[in-house]
């Protein structure tokens, strides 16, 4: 990597960003990942509770993503601890970031000493330096406390909102997503994944002032509990809607219909085909990139990280 590289800023967390990121480090271009930590369940939920730091875990996912250390570290790295005491539903990297944390004293100090042990592609950084809690304000006015329960409610999410309200940015997330030649929103659940770090007071500022062209991944199923019945020009809306500002100028759609069989198993979870709406999103002047976008892992939708990678490399020196 060069100085010269042009500059990606990857805004995101979930299962969708480490997906993507596989694909792009293999590109000469300067990554910086920036990560939400709003997770309140699991391993990371009780690491979070239990020492009173921001939760591993999707940093972690990330952090292995953009790695590039032996097969078997990795798999070390990302190995899941199934057994009949306190260890039991651990990583063993959220335990190692934990640990580095109190050895340091500091998370993101933590974050970096794990990037360079893993010879990490580019810089990961957490949203905030802090733990944050996600609410939902539900349509009928109720709220919903915590990212893990909120796609439980049963309700329709009208917006979501962060405490503590004066969370503070890293300003390197800051000065990343100033200087950045692109940046990317998603893959990954809009309400608990992509808006917690657009939420954090001058993350989403600063995407809305930055001179780099915006590009929305639109998530290629739709979720039960956040984003039932969604379109492609919802899910934007949902940002701009919380952003208060028309930020995104690109959208990567998935145009290839899903095998029925597919269909079928997510069915079950209340999923099904985001509908791109191409009208709607030319309307509010989108540029759209459509394509099969698909891969299938054991039955499971992911994007396909390759040409999605290269889709991205192509926009990085395209006209805004």
């Amino acid at each position: 990597m060069t100085s010269s590289n042009r500059k990606v800023v990857i805004i995101g967390g979930g299962t969708g960003l480490p997906v993507l990121l596989r694909g792009l480090k293999k590109y000469p271009i300067d990554i910086t990942a920036i990560v939400t930590v709003a997770d309140d369940g699991g391993s990371s939920g009780r690491l979070r509770n239990e020492m009173d730091i921001p939760p591993p875990g999707d940093i972690r996912n990330v952090l292995a993503a953009l790695s590039d250390v032996e097969p078997l570290v990795e798999q070390l790295f990302q190995h899941r601890f199934n057994t009949s005491n306190e260890l039991s539903g651990h990583s063993l990297g959220n335990l190692i970031i934990a640990a580095l944390t109190s050895i340091t004293g500091d998370f993101v100090h933590a974050v970096q000493e794990m990037s360079r042990v893993l010879n990490v592609h580019g810089k990961v950084l957490p949203a905030a330096n802090q733990s944050v809690v996600l609410h939902a304000v539900m349509e009928d006015e109720t709220v919903v406390s915590g990212e893990s329960k909120i796609p439980y409610s049963g309700k329709k999410i009208d917006r979501v909102f962060l405490t503590p309200e004066n969370v503070k940015p890293l300003p390197e997330a800051v000065r990343a997503i100033t200087e950045a030649d692109l940046i990317v929103i998603g893959p990954g659940s809009l309400y608990t994944s992509i808006l917690p770090n657009l939420l954090v007071p001058q993350i989403g500022e600063a995407v809305c002032r930055a001179k780099a062209k915006k590009v929305y991944i639109c998530n290629l199923m739709t979720q039960a509990g956040e984003t039932l019945d969604y379109t492609a020009s919802d899910h934007v809306q949902a940002v701009y809607d919380h952003l208060e500002c028309a930020s995104i100028d690109t959208i990567l759609v998935n145009n290839k219909p899903i095998p029925a069989e597919i269909q079928a198993r997510y069915k079950e979870e209340l999923a099904k085909p985001v509908i791109y709406d191409l009208e709607r999103l030319t309307s509010i002047g989108l540029n759209v990139v459509q394509d099969e976008f698909v891969s299938y892992t054991n039955g499971v939708i992911r994007h396909d990280t390759k040409k999605v990678a290269r889709i991205l490399y192509s926009l990085i020196n395209q006209p805004k």
